[in-house]
Formats: C-alpha cells, structure tokens, sequence
C-alpha cells in the first residue's frame, strides 16, 4: 500500500479460488484481516477500504466494506449482505485484543459469522484474536490458498529428496523462532534473510 493505493495485490488474486467456491456455495463472504501496526487503536491511515476497492477489481463483482470490524456497524453490514457476495471488515488490528488473542474479541468477531475459513497462511503463525482464538469459537476448515501452501509443505518437509534447504525471510525473525526449531530438524541448510528497512541504511559503510 502506497499513498491509499495498494500496489501489489497478489495476495488478493491468491484469495479468488477460495471465494469463488463459497460464492457458489452461497454463503456470505465476511473478509477478516489486517494491516500495519496501528498499536489496537483507530487509524484511517491503516484502514482496509482501499484494499476492498482493489479486491473488488479483481474479484470482479461488488465488495461491501464496513468500517468495523465488530458491533452494530459490522453485523448491520452482514445482515444486508446477499448470498454469495463479499464484504470486507475495518482492520481487526484497531482493536488492541487483536494481538493480544483476547477471547472476548474473538467471540465479538465469532457473532458475524457461522463457519470460519483461514486463507490466511503467512499469519497463521501469529496466535492472534482472528487467527486462533475464532477458530476455536466456529467450525473451522482451511482455504484454497491454505491448502496449497501446506500441501507444499509437506512435499517439501515430509518426505523430501535430500539434501533439502530452506531459505526463510522477512523483518521480523523473532516471531519465527518456533518454525526456525522445527525446520532445523528438518533440513540440510537452513538459510536466514531479512527485510533492511531503507531508511535505516547507514549513509556509509
């Protein structure tokens, strides 16, 4: 997301076989998700609006989005939604019992639906409101995209061909720590990269 704009919507393309099968299931698709690091309280610079508008592009039908994500506004959202169509929920992360894996919030967010879906595989790892504690409130399943990348998974770490490496990256390697202990065990060479934020480059090295 650049300036209101998202400008890399892979991860919303990955989610289309998934909503396609619930929309021909008919069920009402309530999109939970997050983004950035608004500290659990409301900042329309983080808000999920742009990212229905660009879902909507690509989904090629109507996206709803409600600014909340639980209580009388969300719910009012989800009862006006039709069968088979999508609705985007406000950034479940303007709420601090998001991270915090408050069971309280979760049940708020398990009253706008009756089945939960987790597509969501590179934060399935973060035992968040949205992502562990919901699913122990509804029936639960895995999406499309969920079950490609496990399915991937174990091609790769169940029984591979040796010698197997892996190359993990990202910004944050402290949340990793768990995966990082499993795969050791796993692998031949286990190769670690990072995101360098640009504005912390030293001016000389």
């Amino acid at each position: 997301m650049k300036k209101g704009v998202v400008t890399d919507a892979a991860r919303l393309t990955r989610l289309i076989p998934t909503l396609r099968d619930l929309s021909a299931a008919q069920a009402k698709i309530v999109i939970l998700s997050h983004f950035g690091r608004p500290d659990g309280k409301r900042d329309d610079a983080y808000s999920l609006r742009p990212v229905a508008m660009a879902l909507e592009a690509i989904w090629g039908g109507p996206v709803a989005f409600a600014d909340d994500c639980i209580g009388p506004i969300a719910a009012d959202a989800v009862a006006k939604l039709p069968k088979g169509q999508v609705l985007v929920l406000q950034n479940t992360r303007f709420y601090s019992g998001e991270e915090e894996n408050d069971s309280h919030f979760a049940k708020q967010l398990a009253l706008l639906g009756n089945v939960y879906v987790n597509d969501a595989f590179s934060a399935a790892h973060r035992a968040h409101a949205s992502t562990e504690a919901l699913a122990k409130l509804l029936p639960h399943g895995a999406g499309r995209l969920m079950q490609a990348e496990l399915s991937a998974l174990e091609k790769a770490l169940g029984q591979p061909e040796h010698p197997v490496a892996a190359l993990v990256g990202g910004s944050k390697i402290s949340t990793k720590l768990d995966l990082l202990e499993n795969l050791v065990s796993k692998v031949d060479l286990l190769i670690l990269g990072a995101v360098w934020p640009t504005h912390s480059w030293p001016h000389k090295m």
